[in-house]
């Protein structure tokens, strides 16, 4: 696996136990960003990509601190 899979890998991964340690359903999520449940299912299963403001916004809704997801990722 190449570098960059390993850390898409983990920013999926940390997403989604972050939105789990929340307590919240992917449709949770989903309501608050005002976007569809396939939008979170998508994202979680690596088959979308997300830029840097999707992450943040995703990181505010499961309450995950941005910097503490940036130094997993280096």
């Amino acid at each position: 696996m190449f570098q960059d899979d390993i850390r898409r890998e983990t920013l999926r991964t940390e997403l989604r136990e972050a939105r789990l340690r929340a307590g919240l359903r992917q449709i949770d999520v989903a309501t608050t960003l005002g976007k569809p449940q396939s939008y979170v299912t998508k994202i979680e299963s690596g088959e979308r990509r997300i830029d840097l403001i999707e992450t943040l916004d995703l990181c505010r809704a499961v309450s995950l601190d941005p910097k503490i997801l940036v130094k997993k990722l280096s």
